[in-house]
């Protein structure tokens, strides 16, 4: 039997009806892919093991379901996810998202095309609580990206987001390790690992719609041994956002030992200039609240690093998270993707 040129790796914990959504969006020639889905010992696994039966019955997807003997936490499952796998390459999906339509096979022609890309980077969309879509677009167009620290630097943030994330699965096999568990970064620990050593290419095709569920305030992460030191589950508050955003620097102070490289110094300040989301994330909460995260950042983190943080800081504490992500959109909509600053 024919070994499949792409594995879909769904990392799955507790939530079986968005993972039926995510199933239900692959729409690719059966040939060319098999589904990875390994359930992470959640209070609903029965459901989930139900969800991947009646898939695997009426799909014509190869199917492979797994089931962990205890919870290894988001990055221990996704290294399990690369060693079930057997595609050429793996697109990692969170169990929340979903594909694009009719982007599937577009992924599949242009990784037969730059087979010699070990990693590529995605373009994705979300859609707002009011309906508005945004682009996560990174450069105007197609473009190889040379190796070395400063394009891993570049690509550190913009490939955290794990729906589309694409890499070979040889390369994440040479790489593995439980040195970062707990860090929730364990995707870009890959990242860096194969880009330092390879060219990689950003691809313009929206592969992935990234439904972001942290928007509703109840993150799951925290239940397995190696998150309990870091992240409470069921809110994302100050303490969980601040200690997700210095897991970077545990992972860039990891690879710096490793390489040389100074990482983190040229990733802090990358981070400072797009930390719009970091800060965003805690303005709902109110003025005072949002001040003290903000200062936090500014310390704990070194965020205070450029005047983009200020910027972003001051606008949102005067205009309101909704106000200041409808002028962001609307600056990607004019500029045509992400600015480059």
């Amino acid at each position: 039997m024919m070994l499949p040129f792409l594995s879909i790796c769904i990392p799955s914990y507790n939530r079986p009806g968005q993972l039926e959504k995510l199933l239900g969006s692959i729409d690719c020639d059966p040939e060319l892919v098999e589904v990875v889905v390994c359930e992470d010992n959640a209070p609903k696994r029965l459901a989930v093991r139900e969800t991947i039966k009646r898939f695997s019955k009426t799909s014509r997807y190869l199917t492979h379901y797994y089931e962990n003997a205890t919870n290894l936490g988001f990055d221990g499952n996704l290294r399990r996810l690369v060693e079930c796998a057997s595609g050429d390459f793996i697109v990692f999906m969170g169990d929340d998202d979903l594909f694009v339509p009719g982007a599937l096979n577009q992924l599949l022609e242009f990784l037969d095309s730059h087979r010699d890309k070990p990693y590529v980077l995605r373009t994705y969309l979300t859609e707002h609580p009011d309906g508005r879509t945004e682009y996560y677009r990174y450069l105007p167009e197609t473009t190889v990206l040379p190796k070395g620290e400063a394009t891993v630097a570049w690509l550190f943030k913009r490939s955290v987001t794990i729906c589309g994330f694409t890499v070979s699965r040889a390369e994440a096999l040479k790489y593995a390790t439980a040195d970062l568990d707990g860090t929730l970064l364990y995707q870009v620990y890959l990242m860096s690992q194969v880009c330092l050593q390879n060219d990689s290419i950003y691809c313009d095709i929206p592969v992935a719609h990234a439904v972001q569920s942290f928007r509703d305030d109840k993150p799951m992460f925290g239940s397995s041994e190696s998150e309990k030191s870091r992240f409470t589950p069921g809110s994302v508050s100050h303490d969980n956002s601040i200690n997700f955003t210095k897991a970077y620097f545990e992972v860039t102070s990891y690879l710096d030992q490793q390489h040389g490289t100074e990482l983190t110094k040229l990733v802090r300040v990358d981070l400072s200039k797009y930390s719009y989301p970091f800060l965003s994330i805690q303005r709902k909460r109110g003025i005072r609240s949002f001040l003290n995260y903000a200062k936090r950042l500014e310390v704990e983190v070194g965020f205070g690093c450029t005047r983009y943080f200020y910027l972003y800081k001051w606008a949102l504490l005067l205009l309101g998270e909704n106000i200041c992500d409808r002028l962001i959109v609307r600056i990607k909509r004019i500029v045509g993707h992400t600015p480059n600053f």
